[in-house]
């Protein structure tokens, strides 16, 4: 027996790098040294003019690769994994540098992947980020057969100059300010996932009331906020970003409250993305079921100082709405 009887191809796997390499070299930037395919990726942070600072984070798109197979569509969930990894570096202060992806799967499908892999290079491009390495990996022991999983890790620098955004100048009567998401982004495909194809048992072609199908609404591509963090982040009245995944607008803004401070939220000051209400009609979800799993149509928090709703919009246009505001427990 040998290693592709046991069921991995190396060779597949040889042609699937040799096949994104030039994609790959498209993501070069100011910092990158060398060339990919060696054992590791070096970036030069001098050459970059990054400073010494740096902020990592890591990430995934969950299940939202079962929707993609469900709608047979691939070269969005890439850039939605990039876009999800630079919103939660960029609302700490950072820019993004590079990044690395892990694909891992029971076995390789190149048309598959190389649509996987387009979607990681758009993302990248789209930030000013290299993609300096990663990991093709074919596990047929632990993925069910068609099944896959993407993921990624970011590395970012936290310019000089710009002030902490950990929450520590956060105060009662700031004002919440919402910038819209494009759907579900990258949470809450398990509960929508259960809702819409198990117990609804819709198809990807059912229309939504905007004129858009389901397979479109679920597969938008994930917002990156980086330029409207980066036009806001050095004001001084601007106290602090948040990005919304998991947890919804409540468990992600609280984290960077201190003990004292708490959240109250208007929620009917926004239009939510049609998605949403289907899955709550289908599943019969209640709000807080919506409200702790789904982003509900805000992508991007800003914690700002009240009063500052007019220079707000001179720098970020009518994109933004009111969400709430910082009260005192």
């Amino acid at each position: 027996m040998d290693y592709k009887e046991a069921g991995v191809n190396i060779s597949n796997a040889e042609k699937l790098v040799d096949r994104i390499k030039e994609m790959v070299r498209s993501t070069r930037r100011p910092g990158v040294v060398g060339n990919i395919g060696l054992f590791g990726g070096v970036f030069d942070l001098a050459a970059a003019g990054a400073s010494r600072r740096l902020i990592a984070s890591t990430d995934g798109v969950g299940t939202k690769t079962i929707v993609a197979e469900w709608a047979g569509r691939y070269n969005t969930i890439g850039e939605c994994l990039v876009n999800h990894c630079v919103n939660d570096i960029a609302v700490m202060g950072a820019d993004p540098l590079f990044l690395l992806d892990t694909l891992a799967t029971d076995k390789l499908d190149p048309p598959r992947d190389t649509a996987l892999l387009e979607g990681v290079v758009r993302g990248c491009v789209n930030n000013n980020i290299a993609l300096i390495g990663g990991e093709t990996a074919e596990l047929t022991d632990v993925f069910i057969p068609g099944q896959f999983d993407l993921g990624a890790t970011i590395i970012g620098s936290l310019p000089d100059g710009v002030p902490a955004l950990d929450g520590t100048r956060i105060e009662s009567g700031d004002e919440l300010w919402g910038l819209p998401s494009t759907g579900l982004h990258t949470n809450g495909f398990t509960l929508a996932r259960k809702v819409l194809f198990e117990k609804a048992r819709l198809s990807p072609h059912e229309k939504l009331t905007d004129g858009t199908n389901l397979a479109d609404a679920l597969l938008a591509v994930h917002r990156s906020y980086l330029v409207p963090i980066k036009q806001c982040r050095s004001l001084e009245w601007v106290h602090g970003f948040s990005h919304i995944t998991g947890g919804g607008i409540v468990g992600n803004t609280k984290r960077l409250l201190r003990k004292d401070l708490s959240l109250h939220i208007d929620w009917d000051t926004w239009h939510e993305p049609p998605v949403f209400d289907v899955i709550r009609r289908h599943g019969n979800v209640s709000d807080e079921g919506m409200r702790e799993a789904m982003n509900l149509g805000v992508g991007l928090v800003i914690i700002a100082k009240s009063g500052n709703e007019s220079q707000l919009r001179a720098i970020l246009g009518d994109d933004i709405f009111h969400v709430g505001e910082v009260i005192s427990k």
